[in-house]
């Protein structure tokens, strides 16, 4: 993933009316119990929503921030760009090679936290995440797809053993997916992470995704932007994976895609 050269973001201090919280936003964080998060308003206005992502291996928030394209899509669309920290540069989803913090509870009180300072819920909280934070993402879907409008992730997915789909919410949000076709970091069969852990099948993962949500048997062949994607229709939305020629990387154009699909 492309980093930009870093920046210094303004203290702008965000607080909902009646929230017994201290003030947080733009370089302050947002502490919660077990962690923390970032947050940065789009200009002018109110937001229509929120987008929190979850950041790659070896990643940060504060190093998600600087990635301005990414934020700077989410925020055209009227978004706020949510980047939570992993612990240790890392993620504690089931299957990881290591477990530092319970991430579901931890979730939990970002969701609850978004809430309660900024208004976001189910109605407009999208969720997202690139490599070892997009499979965090499907995680997150998988147990709680009911808080989310949608989702737009890249480059990951479910690890080996896979959930089965009624191990996932039955009310799953709508999805789109991209991923690389000659991405050698998290493979579309997925990889071998040392003797133990092994990162999931794309198609499989996706087949799981589709059967939680309840989609029609037959996928439909689409070109979304010029991107080969394969969409069911389900219950809430559809489910949408788009492959690209590429490899391991996470695009600002695909996210506005994504969104746009989304309806944001």
């Amino acid at each position: 993933m492309h980093i930009a050269a870093p920046v210094v973001l303004a203290a702008v201090f965000l607080l909902a009316p009646g929230a017994g919280a201290e003030p947080c936003g733009g370089s302050v964080p947002c502490t919660v119990e077990g962690g923390f998060y970032r947050i940065e308003m789009p200009e002018g206005g109110k937001p229509k929503g929120g987008y929190v992502f979850f950041h790659g291996y070896r990643g940060s928030a504060q190093l998600q921030m600087r990635h301005r394209a990414l934020v700077d899509a989410a925020h055209r669309h009227g978004l706020a760009f949510v980047a939570v920290d992993g612990l240790r540069g890392t993620w504690s989803h089931p299957n990881a090679p290591v477990h530092y913090r319970n991430e579901a509870a931890f979730v939990r009180q970002v969701l609850g936290d978004l809430k309660k300072r900024f208004g976001f819920d189910r109605s407009n909280t999208l969720v997202g995440g690139f490599s070892q934070g997009a499979s965090m993402a499907w995680y997150t879907l998988c147990r709680s797809g009911d808080r989310f409008a949608g989702a737009v992730t890249f480059s990951g997915v479910f690890w080996n053993p896979l959930p089965k789909p009624e191990d996932c919410v039955g009310d799953l949000p709508p999805i789109i997916h991209f991923h690389g076709r000659q991405d050698g970091t998290f493979p579309l069969a997925g990889r071998a992470i040392g003797d133990r852990f092994h990162q999931g099948d794309t198609f499989k993962s996706i087949a799981v995704a589709r059967e939680a949500a309840r989609c029609e048997a037959d996928a439909e062949a689409l070109d979304i932007a010029g991107l080969s994607c394969s969409v069911s229709r389900c219950i809430r939305g559809s489910v949408a994976l788009c492959l690209y020629d590429g490899g391991h990387q996470v695009k600002p154009e695909y996210l506005d895609i994504g969104l746009t699909r989304l309806g944001f």
